[in-house]
């Protein structure tokens, strides 16, 4: 970001004007102040919304490029060695039923 903003919502809330014989309506002052007010809020609520939309897209870039390398590794052991892949990628499937299988009798163990 640029920078500090030099206003907020209250300070022009509570900012005070001198009046003058020759100065302004201060009824035209106020009126354009809640205006500007306005504006701030909307544009403090686009700015949360948009850093909170932000990080969770910087989240989901780094889950996303986390499973790119895991793809990459695995595509690159596959052009490496096909037939060590296909017997890994059995042992993996075996692992993923014993996982299963180890989970349901572990809930059946733990509701009995």
């Amino acid at each position: 970001m640029a920078g500090k903003v030099n206003l907020d919502i209250q300070t022009i809330l509570d900012k005070e004007f001198n009046i003058d014989f020759k100065g302004y309506n201060a009824s035209e002052v106020d009126a354009f102040l809640d205006l500007v007010i306005q504006d701030y809020e909307t544009y403090q609520s686009i700015t949360s919304d948009l850093n909170e939309k932000i990080a969770e897209l910087e989240r989901t870039n780094a889950s996303l490029r986390a499973k790119l390398i895991e793809v990459e590794g695995r595509t690159r052991a596959l052009e490496a060695n096909p037939s060590v892949s296909a017997q890994g990628a059995a042992n993996v499937d075996i692992l993923k039923r014993l996982s299963r299988l180890e989970e349901e009798v572990f809930e059946r163990s733990k509701n009995k």
